[in-house]
């Protein structure tokens, strides 16, 4: 077998726990140890090919920093990359393809950034070998007889020139700065100004500074300076995180372009509906975050991403999930009583100096979801803050809300608390924090388990957000808001948390309000919608809730797409613009879907 042994240095604290890792290793009793301090460092290290694989060091652990993985040693001879000694390993690689566009679909963790950044030559793939790194002749001669080769000799002789969209916009305003229209001015190298300001939506912002830009604006401008630039390869790590659902559509037209200019263009996504719509195939990553990860043959999108939610690759006999994801054979619907009614409200009216909203009356009930469905900057996140209490109406009614009725993760997180996950999880729920309910409803299905030790300032987006999502589900209250709680959720982290806040409504008879934008998302988890429209930045109008099917109806009417379902996950699916399923559907006024469709008819 070759085994992995991963030791999460960040996690890992010797003083604190006496180094009981090395004195529980079995072999110790023979005078060999696996695991031990060397010289140059204050942290044990594990030898792996010493190593039983027994997995004692990994339940003694306090602070979950060790993990022990047995993989086929078939695999070893595979290995693309690993970043140092009982770091993190990356097993294949993407076959980069020109005229085709290549989605990568995974958790978080699994190494899908780490793909994009070899192949755009920030990282130089090591074949596992971090100890003695391999020079160029070794990593291409490993690659022999496959597209790699090739792609390698071009990158190692600078012939091939890489553009790479990064996964992390909001940190842009840090590296760049400047006005929008002259930074895409001069990083036009192919005559396409105009065009990108048009299709992305920057014309009325582009004389605003970078450092005034929203999460959406950023993404637009990174997406369009990585357009415009004349290069080979273009390879674009979460393009659509902030962006709104037509934002999110538009932009998979503008990367689908390069397509036609024979382009290499490779997507790491985690919004299915985006990659299904952007992607000609997929590779999906498997393995253990954060501790090995490996890229599995090339397959259709439409295959992929169902082999993908089903967990399983009959290709390859890998099983990577217990238990198939699936969505909704058609819309639930519920009749509510009227003594389960929890919230009502009347219209209401608040105005800005530059923005107004409108909201028509509307209602709730005992275990019910509303999902709030519309574009960015039309009023979601300000009915919300109206709900809460933090912003006052001009003209209408608001009920009395207090902080005992209404528990609210609010869209962006910022971080005021030097303690750890714990500690600010056992201030909210107190003596239930150990109790098996608590455990199995929260803290297990938002994978919070291993992070309990972490400080607040040591976790990355997915993690802060998960624990957002955990804080607000944790208060003791009637009403859930949550804006926007899938940024920066991989896949299954996302209908994990649709499930998750499903369970907990349902069980304990309140309601919840979720702000959101991906569509599949919001299939998974809304019994109603509430849609929005306007015009951006200037004014909004708030629709009252109406049925899941009516509301995603009206919403894609709007939009001007339609959706169908996958015939074996059920899943939602972009049809095609102008497509014959596209044109029919819009011709009978069905946008969300159809009765149940035959995919070789599509």
């Amino acid at each position: 077998m070759n085994r992995i042994a991963i030791l999460d240095r960040d996690r890992c604290r010797p003083k604190d726990c006496g180094l009981v890792c090395i004195k529980y290793c079995p072999l110790v009793r023979s005078n060999i140890y696996a695991i031990k301090i060397e010289e140059k460092e204050n942290k044990p290290t594990i030898y792996e090919k010493i190593c039983s694989g027994c997995g004692i060091c990994v339940k003694k652990c306090p602070f979950n920093a060790i993990s022990i993985v047995n993989l086929p040693q078939e695999l070893e001879t595979e290995c693309s990359h690993r970043f140092g000694k009982n770091m993190f390993k990356i097993y294949r690689l993407p076959l980069p393809q020109p005229g085709i566009v290549t989605g990568l679909i995974g958790k978080n963790g699994i190494g899908k950034s780490t793909i994009l950044k070899i192949l755009a030559g920030d990282i130089k793939p090591n074949l596992g070998k971090y100890d003695a790194p391999p020079k160029w002749p070794s990593i291409i001669r490993k690659y022999r007889g496959s597209v790699l080769q090739e792609y390698f000799v071009k990158l190692r002789e600078r012939k091939l020139k890489v553009v790479h969209k990064p996964q992390y916009v909001d940190l842009i305003p840090k590296v760049a700065t400047g006005r929008i229209d002259r930074l895409l001015e001069k990083a036009d190298e192919r005559g396409k100004y105009s065009e990108i300001m048009k299709k992305l939506q920057l014309e009325n912002i582009r004389k605003r500074d970078v450092g005034d830009l929203s999460g959406g604006e950023l993404q637009r401008l990174a997406v369009a300076i990585a357009f415009c630039k004349d290069a080979d390869v273009y390879l674009f790590d979460e393009p659509s995180s902030y962006l709104d659902v037509k934002q999110r559509l538009e932009t998979a037209k503008v990367i689908r372009s390069l397509k036609d200019e024979n382009k290499i263009i490779i997507v790491a996504e985690h919004d299915l509906i985006v990659l299904d719509y952007l992607s000609d195939q997929v590779y999906i990553l498997y393995g253990k975050p954060s501790v090995y990860g490996v890229v599995s043959n090339t397959q259709g999108t439409r295959v992929g991403i169902n082999t993908y939610l089903n967990g399983y690759i009959s290709s390859e006999n890998v099983r990577f999930r217990e238990t198939a994801i699936k969505f909704h054979a058609k819309p639930p619907i519920t009749k509510w009583n009227v003594n389960d009614l929890i919230l009502q409200w009347e219209p209401i009216e608040k105005s800005y100096e530059d923005f107004s909203l409108t909201i028509e009356s509307g209602n709730i009930h005992k275990g019910e979801i509303i999902g709030v469905l519309g574009p960015n900057g039309i009023g979601k996140t300000t009915f919300i803050k109206l709900l809460v209490g933090l912003e006052k109406p001009d003209k209408g009614y608001r009920p009395s809300l207090d902080n005992t009725t209404v528990s609210y993760k609010p869209q962006y997180i910022s971080v005021n608390y030097n303690g750890s996950v714990e500690t600010i999880l056992r201030s909210i729920v107190k003596g239930e924090f150990d109790a098996s309910q608590y455990q199995t409803t929260i803290l297990q299905p938002l994978n919070l388990e291993h992070l309990l030790e972490r400080k607040l300032n040591e976790l990355s987006g997915g993690e802060l957000q998960r624990l957002a999502i955990a804080t607000c589900l944790s208060k003791k209250s009637s009403i859930y808001l949550l804006d926007e709680p899938s940024a920066y959720l991989d896949v299954e982290e996302r209908l994990t948390m649709a499930r998750t806040i499903r369970r907990l409504v349902e069980n304990k008879g309140v309601v919840a309000f979720v702000v959101e934008h991906d569509v599949a998302a919001l299939d998974f988890i809304a019994d109603r919608i509430m849609v929005f429209d306007g015009d951006p930045g200037l004014r909004g109008h708030a629709y009252s809730p109406t049925s899941l099917r009516d509301g995603m109806n009206m919403f894609l009417r709007i939009m001007g797409v339609t959706f169908r379902r996958d015939s074996k996950t059920k899943r939602p699916r972009v049809n095609k613009e102008a497509s014959r399923l596209d044109r029919y559907q819009k011709e009978i006024g069905q946008y969300y879907y159809v009765a149940d469709t035959d995919e070789e008819k599509e």
